[in-house]
């Protein structure tokens, strides 16, 4: 035979190549037919036999289904069958709908512009809940949340309880050493610890309703399996491991919590000796027993916020307790001492010592006159005072009032910008407390305010008269006056005699009244 003839027969029966993108099949899923054929689970050969139905296909699969019930002669048999392909429908619509969001999380990876570590950065500044709500949306999002950074400032603050202690340690575990502030606790009220304002961040578990509408008979049954309870050993993961996770805590934010005692809060305060920023509200310590474990535990300390659980109550401050306060925290900046019992000595003792003082904050103070602002001011202590809130202070006088604003007009407080001596029950007299001033006026208001245009001076008053001399309770001092309050900044003449005038830039001063008898004994 020819060559050629056999070159051309090769030639005729060779394929010819493709030089253009092959048309679309006119059996579409034959490519899926033959890989389902080269499967060997006969499952995924029939699923997939399944799935290339047609959406045209609905009326001839109702018509098969019809058919298949007809063959079935009892009812149960056709009920069964019923239930049957219902449930194989939900088992198809759940992994469906899985590998949609498996396909979607990888979608996010490579859509989403920012790296991982930049991600990680960005979930740092988050607040905590939200932080939780990203890692919950994919896997991408959620191999960055696991990272520790993303908890190095953890939030579990709520308006009604929510957290208990598993959630605090969880989250206290996922920070590890890079964990630096850590607030936990209910805040019924979060604005109202805003610069001038003495409503009380106090909340008790007991009290018959809140702002979220839950009753206490809502709360106990919730509670009843202790799910939204924090005790008092909820502190304890910064106690672990000789206090690795607490040792570089910055910030430490409490607030209501009904079970945290003196021994188990100091336990916490012992494990954080860098903490900068210490804040107490609601929680059943003592002043004195707080002040020396601070005084113990947190020499860098720079703010400290307390406000008592049961204002006007507790009298436990000691003199050798300020002294050892100053004395081993020389940095406090910030200190705020809200609804306690403290005398004006004691007060004295602590503005007068911390040399960096700025901001001062004794708001419903029970005992405070004012005698302790004497001889303060310049080289004496609290020249750098910039704050100083005095409001709803019960015996603070109007005699003392007036000489401070005389005393700043003479040069002394330079850096103060913010006065708050307002008091919803009025000012007290010299001679006796029970007698209100609720229209004071100082001589010198007027001019140092026009010698000082960046001071703002708070001094409201309710009407006169509707101060009503009660027995001290708690709910009885926090409760807001339903009083119309007003301003008063008159011009009035107010004479000083020179004996005034002098015991203040002096270094004598009034007897300090109503000193507790262990305070007497110990000067």
């Amino acid at each position: 035979m020819d060559s050629s003839l056999l070159i051309d027969d090769a030639v005729s029966v060779a394929p010819k190549p493709n030089l253009k993108r092959p048309c679309c099949s006119i059996f579409p899923d034959s490519s899926r037919i033959l890989s389902s054929k080269s499967n060997p689970n006969p499952l995924d050969a029939l699923l997939e036999s399944f799935l290339e139905l047609s959406d045209s296909s609905a009326v001839a699969l109702d018509l098969s289904f019809d058919r298949i019930l007809e063959s079935r002669h009892y009812d149960s048999d056709q009920n069964d069958v019923i239930d049957r392909a219902l449930r194989l429908g939900s088992a198809l619509t759940e992994a469906a709908n899985r590998s949609a969001r498996r396909r979607a999380s990888v979608h996010n990876a490579f859509v989403w512009a920012l790296p991982l570590d930049l991600t990680i950065k960005v979930f740092s500044m988050l607040d905590t809940q939200s932080v939780c709500h990203a890692a919950a949306t994919c896997s991408f999002f959620h191999k960055c949340a696991a990272d520790p950074l993303c908890y190095s400032n953890i939030d579990l603050t709520t308006v009604v309880p929510k957290i208990n202690n598993m959630v605090v340690s969880t989250m206290i575990q996922r920070a590890g050493k890079d964990l630096r502030s850590l607030k936990l606790g209910v805040v019924p009220c979060p604005d109202a610890a805003s610069l001038g304002s003495s409503q009380p961040l106090v909340y008790s578990m007991r009290n018959s309703s809140d702002t979220s509408g839950f009753s206490w008979n809502d709360k106990r049954s919730r509670q009843g399996k202790e799910s939204f309870i924090l005790s008092r050993s909820c502190l304890a993961p910064l106690i672990a491991d000789g206090g690795a996770l607490g040792s570089l805590l910055r910030r430490l934010h409490l607030y209501n919590i009904d079970r945290m005692d003196n021994t188990a809060f100091g336990a916490a305060v012992s494990a954080c000796p860098s903490l900068l920023d210490l804040e107490i509200v609601g929680l059943h310590v003592e002043l004195r027993q707080t002040l020396e474990s601070v005084s113990r535990s947190c020499p860098l300390i720079e703010r400290l916020y307390f406000e008592s659980s049961k204002t006007g109550r507790d009298d436990s401050l000691k003199l050798p307790t300020c002294n050892d306060l100053v004395t081993n925290c020389p940095s406090l900046s910030s200190l705020s001492l809200r609804g306690f019992k403290l005398h004006d000595i004691k007060v004295r003792t602590l503005v007068k010592g911390f040399r960096k003082l700025k901001y001062v904050d004794f708001s419903t103070s029970y005992s405070i006159t004012g005698d302790f602002l004497r001889n303060l001011g310049g080289n004496a202590g609290a020249n750098l005072l910039e704050v100083l809130i005095l409001r709803d202070c019960m015996h603070l006088r109007e005699a003392e009032v007036s000489r401070l604003l005389s005393a700043m007009l003479a040069g002394r407080f330079v850096y103060l910008r913010h006065l708050d001596i307002s008091n919803r029950e009025g000012l007290a007299s010299d001679n006796d407390w029970s007698r209100r001033s609720f229209t004071p006026s100082f001589m010198s208001l007027g001019e140092l305010l026009d010698e000082r245009p960046n001071l703002c001076v708070l001094a409201d008053f309710p009407t006169e008269g509707s101060f009503v001399e009660e027995p001290m309770t708690s709910s009885g001092v926090n409760s807001e006056s339903d009083s119309l309050t007003s301003s008063h900044t008159s011009d009035d003449p107010l004479v000083f005699t020179s004996s005034s005038e002098s015991s203040y830039n002096s270094d004598q001063s009034h007897p300090i009244l109503e000193e507790s008898s262990d305070e007497v004994d110990y000067l």
